[in-house]
């Protein structure tokens, strides 16, 4: 079970998960698009969206998906001396290239996601930083062979209420169509990149200002690495202000044949907010949230044992969440990170 420190939460009212569950549809929808599809006022979301954010409960983030660039990415599992982990977990989140750290085995394993934007940049990470670290006692990757659920909008929604399926079809974008070979991420896009991690919903004065472009360059370059794929929007969620406290990586064996089915039931499940074919003796990994960890409990015994294919599964429980997407914890609160900057 996390245990960040006491349980706190943060009491939200039906409207505020409906902004969120929007914002999961599209992380740059309007607030005046948002208040059209909730009907209610403009202002309404804009105050209630800021005040989500200033408390650390809600982050947009901007995000380069790796495999509509040409890598791959890679969950990460290092086993450290008793005592260390937390200085290397701390260290690993503030580097751009990587994202949704969490210390696992009471502390002594850090389990991450490694997108670095070039071979070069990994290598240097997986093969020499990392290993030749004193604190490392181990080191597994896993590369992802198949993505059902996480790095687009829905990701965890468990949260509390939703839109309904037609105020949510009004919010979802066009699906991503250009074909990864015609995908470029240039080096003049790198300072829009980098604001967009600290701000996925900046404004196009901002981004102008940032990148020395025009707002409609910025438009135009922003639609296009969107509609392209290249680029996409997480919602970070401070899962414990929520009221979640029990967050843990599941490790399933599944038969071949079945791992198609498998991982697409298991997307649909709303406590998982991402789940993937891997390589390495667990073929697929998920990341679930639930309330407590008697809740954990039922998922795994009623959800997970239901489903038929399933030989193995391991369970790392979350000590303590420290970065997500784009977001570095600060208590249970989400802030702002100090990242390393992209580099193309």
């Amino acid at each position: 079970m996390v245990a960040q420190g006491v349980q706190e939460s943060t009491a939200l009212e039906p409207i505020d998960h409906r902004i969120i569950h929007a914002l999961q549809l599209d992380g740059r929808a309007s607030f005046n698009r948002i208040a059209t599809v909730l009907g209610v006022s403009e202002q309404t979301v804009a105050r209630r969206y800021r005040r989500m954010r200033a408390d650390g409960i809600v982050r947009v983030v901007g995000m380069v998906d790796p495999r509509r660039v040409g890598q791959t990415a890679w969950t990460v599992r290092i086993q450290c001396r008793p005592g260390t982990a937390t200085k290397l977990a701390d260290a690993l989140a503030r580097r751009g290239d990587v994202a949704w750290v969490s210390l696992t085995a009471g502390g002594a394993e850090i389990i991450c996601s490694v997108r670095s934007p070039t071979q070069e940049q990994r290598d240097e990470l997986l093969l020499q930083r990392v290993p030749s670290t004193s604190a490392v006692l181990a080191i597994s990757a896993h590369a992802t062979l198949h993505q059902f659920l996480g790095m687009r909008a829905d990701d965890w929604v468990g949260h509390g209420p939703l839109l309904t399926r037609a105020q949510a079809r009004r919010l979802v974008p066009a699906s991503p169509t250009a074909p990864r070979s015609d995908v470029h991420i240039e080096p003049t896009d790198r300072p829009l990149l980098d604001t967009l991690v600290r701000d996925g919903r900046a404004s196009y004065a901002t981004l102008a200002k940032a990148t020395g472009w025009s707002e409609g360059r910025v438009a135009r370059r922003l639609s296009a690495l969107r509609v392209a794929g290249a680029l996409y929007l997480d919602v970070d969620l401070a899962a414990q202000l929520l009221g979640f406290s029990a967050m843990a990586h599941l490790w399933l064996t599944v038969a071949p044949a079945d791992l198609a089915r498998v991982g697409a039931t298991i997307a649909t499940h709303p406590e998982v907010g991402g789940v993937s074919a891997v390589t390495g003796t667990a073929n697929l990994w998920a990341t679930v949230v639930c309330r407590d960890s008697d809740d954990l409990y039922r998922y795994v015994t009623t959800r997970i044992g239901a489903i038929e294919g399933v030989r193995e599964l391991e369970i790392s429980p979350t000590l303590r969440q420290v970065k997500y997407a784009g977001s570095i914890l600060d208590g249970p609160r989400l802030a702002d990170p100090t990242p390393l900057p992209f580099r193309s």
